[in-house]
């Protein structure tokens, strides 16, 4: 490009699973071409800030191995063998199984599956409208924010919190269960403005010395699902040295004096033996929050990836209660803020159409469904027919065995619509090439920001690639149901929709606006004028199984897991997989850098980068076993059992091993991946995935 030319930008908001949702720059090369994408500088949040995977994005969207052309199964199921079909042809064949499916089993047994491969929502949710439509089985959708948002609400009451810009105004940020160098970079925009403008201290929590612990000032590194006695014991030392705010604490909390009694005994010593830390960094830890006012607890989403997630959760949050630092700018605690949006979907999602005596399942429990488990049926039909968007569930859904082996059924049909071939792909009947998000119109709400951002269309996508939208419209001409509510609007309607009735214009307006900012008032994020119960009282006395949640399953669900042993107060429960003789580890599976999910593990620059899949363990550890840096490990539970390299780190405490990103199921040595080893049983009380709560045994690979 001459140097004399000026670079053409279009905005658009990043779609991917990650709370920061980053407004953007996008190059514009031509039509159908993009180069570099920047975070957006003039948005007060992104702050001109973006991942390095997302950034360089053209690699994924002009990736040679995009699907361009629709498929049908011509071999056994996941053979490889295909044959190209026309859009029309694969379309009126996904049609003609989903009635022959429901001509047989009556309407529950076809289940749409999606998740969060885009957070647009027009995209995204749009399936559920001809889910509504058609009586199809319900979808709980719970792999990702069930266990820590339960354990929020139990004592905010509702998902909002102080503005998380205000980190940059805190005199210590306390950032835990969340790699947010890897997971959510903006994070590390606003605190680190903080320690170079004010001095604050930045404390990073989490299972070993990750990125974000690299850059911190404290880093403490917990055993997994041990964050609730940390907590407790934090809370101890606040109120045995006066550090509680006790007229806040009798302003706004339910039962001070029960908690201070309960947290008699718990100790640092006490959890010292927990958690893996020492007395010291616990007492140091609970004077630094306890003396510095200004403190913001960033609590992310590890948190949901414990069977005992949803008590870690609420524990965590209590300590800025004890605190009383929900007071001050710059304070409080801070988890999602995906509560404050308000928006009307209705039209979008088809609600008004839901039969409520229509069945849900639960998406983290994808294996037990297809396998015929009864209680993952509850008492429907066998699930005969799919369509799949936005997901990649052979890869990223707990016991992949169990996943495959209910895949491959032969009375199972299954249509995937996706941008490459992926492990679930692979095994589907139908594959229809998906556009990406530069390519359609949607739009995004931030969960770790404040932002509604519209993400327009920018370029046009390669000849083949349909859009969500397309695929449920024209599925609903041929099923019958295009009449109803909500089908025949285009992408920009449907926007158009959502933002007249939140008072925000339309698809036109926003395009120049590019976001709206809709961060409640101090007083309301803060809580100061009540937290969301009824009482207003922030609860340390949590109603487990009585208290509504963001994403309570449907009565008709029930209560899940081992409820019963849910604590009063604030407590370290173990109701997770603790290690024992035959499985002396703890598995956590964390991010990777350079993948997000199972996205971008096509891209050459992030293969590169993660190398190949390793498992990180201590080097006495890895003494026991005799075991060097690179050797090949063989680590397994009951579920099965899965190849990686051994790569010696210290920066994890003895007994616990950590496995980074969810890699392809075939770039493992027997074709599959760390997610044979994880658990769908349902977590107490309303489900989710604990794809890092894992025991294990660590061995040389034959």
């Amino acid at each position: 490009m001459n140097q004399h030319t000026k670079l053409r930008l279009g905005h658009s908001a990043c779609p991917h699973d990650c709370p920061s949702t980053c407004a953007l720059d996008v190059e514009l090369l031509g039509p159908d071409r993009i180069g570099r994408i920047h975070g957006a500088k003039d948005n007060s949040y992104t702050a001109g800030v973006v991942c390095a995977k997302v950034a360089r994005y053209a690699d994924r969207i002009h990736h040679p191995d995009r699907l361009l052309k629709p498929l049908v199964r011509a071999g056994s199921k996941g053979d490889g063998n295909w044959k190209v079909a026309s859009w029309e042809a694969a379309l009126d064949l996904v049609a003609e199984k989903f009635d022959a499916a429901e001509a047989k089993y009556g309407s529950e047994t076809v289940w749409p599956y999606f998740y969060a491969g885009t957070m647009g929502l027009v995209q995204r949710d749009g399936i559920e409208r001809l889910r509504h439509a058609k009586k199809y089985s319900g979808f709980f959708g719970s792999i990702c924010t069930n266990l820590a948002w339960t354990g929020w609400m139990m004592g905010a009451g509702a998902l909002r919190g102080p503005d998380p810009r205000e980190m940059a105004k805190s005199d210590c940020v306390v950032i835990w269960g969340t790699n947010a160098v890897v997971t959510q970079v903006n994070v590390m925009t606003h605190a680190i403005k903080a320690r170079k403008e004010r001095g604050a201290k930045i404390v990073v929590i989490d299972v070993y010395e990750n990125a974000t612990m690299k850059q911190a000032d404290v880093g403490l590194i917990v055993k997994p699902g041990t964050d609730a006695a940390l907590a407790c014991a934090v809370m101890h030392v606040l109120f045995k040295e006066g550090m509680a705010d006790r007229p806040y604490l009798e302003e706004y909390t339910d039962d001070s004096r029960g908690l201070e009694a309960h947290l008699a005994t718990r100790t640092p010593e006490w959890a010292s033996a927990i958690t893996g830390l020492s007395v010291e960094e616990i007492v140091s830890f609970a004077r630094l929050v306890g003396t510095t006012k200004r403190t913001f607890f960033r609590l992310g989403y590890g948190f949901s990836r414990q069977r005992n997630g949803s008590v870690n959760m609420h524990a965590a949050s209590c300590i800025a209660a004890v605190t009383g630092c929900w007071k001050y700018e710059g304070g409080g605690a801070f988890h999602a803020n995906s509560g404050i949006y308000k928006l009307n979907t209705e039209l979008l999602e088809g609600t008004r159409m839901r039969d409520l005596n229509i069945r849900y399942l639960d998406h983290s429990r994808i294996g037990p469904v297809l396998t015929g488990a009864e209680d993952a049926l509850y008492g429907g039909p066998p699930v005969t027919a799919m369509l799949i968007q936005n997901t990649n569930p052979a890869n990223v859904a707990p016991e992949q065995r169990l996943v495959r082996r209910g895949m491959l059924r032969d009375d199972l049909f299954m249509c995937v619509h996706e941008q490459f071939m992926t492990d679930t792909a692979q095994l589907a009947d139908v594959v229809l090439p998906a556009t990406m998000f530069l390519e359609h119109d949607d739009i995004y709400k931030g969960g770790g920001n404040q932002h509604l951002t519209l993400g327009p269309k920018l370029v046009d996508a390669p000849p083949g690639p349909r859009t969500n939208h397309f695929v449920i419209e024209e599925l609903a001409k041929r099923l019958g149901v295009a009449d109803r509510p909500g089908f025949g609007m285009t992408e920009r309607e449907h926007i158009d929709v959502i933002l007249s009735k939140r008072g925000l214009g339309t698809f036109a307006t926003f395009r120049e606006e590019k976001w709206a900012d809709l961060q409640p008032a101090f007083e309301d994020a803060h809580f100061l004028n009540g937290f969301g119960h009824a009482d207003k009282k922030f609860r340390f006395k949590p109603n487990w199984t009585g208290q509504s949640a963001p994403n309570r399953p449907p009565r008709s669900m029930g209560v899940f897991g081992p409820h019963e042993r849910l604590p009063e107060f604030p407590d370290h429960v173990d109701l997770i997989e603790v290690a024992d003789e035959e499985h002396p580890f703890r598995l956590a599976t964390s991010p990777a850098r350079n993948f997000l999910n199972s996205s971008f593990t096509e891209t050459p620059v992030s293969k590169a980068r993660e190398g190949r899949p390793q498992l990180l363990i201590h080097s006495q550890d890895a003494a026991m076993f005799g075991l060097s840096d690179g050797d090949r490990v063989e680590i397994g539970n009951r579920r099965g059992e899965v190849v990686l390299h051994a790569k010696l780190f210290d920066g994890v405490r003895r007994g616990v091993v950590i496995a980074e990103g969810i890699w392809p199921n075939g770039a493992h040595e027997r074709g599959e991946g760390i997610n044979v080893l994880t658990g769908s049983d349902a977590p107490a009380p309303y489900g989710g995935a604990p794809v890092h709560d894992n025991k294990v045994w660590v061995r040389a690979a034959a």
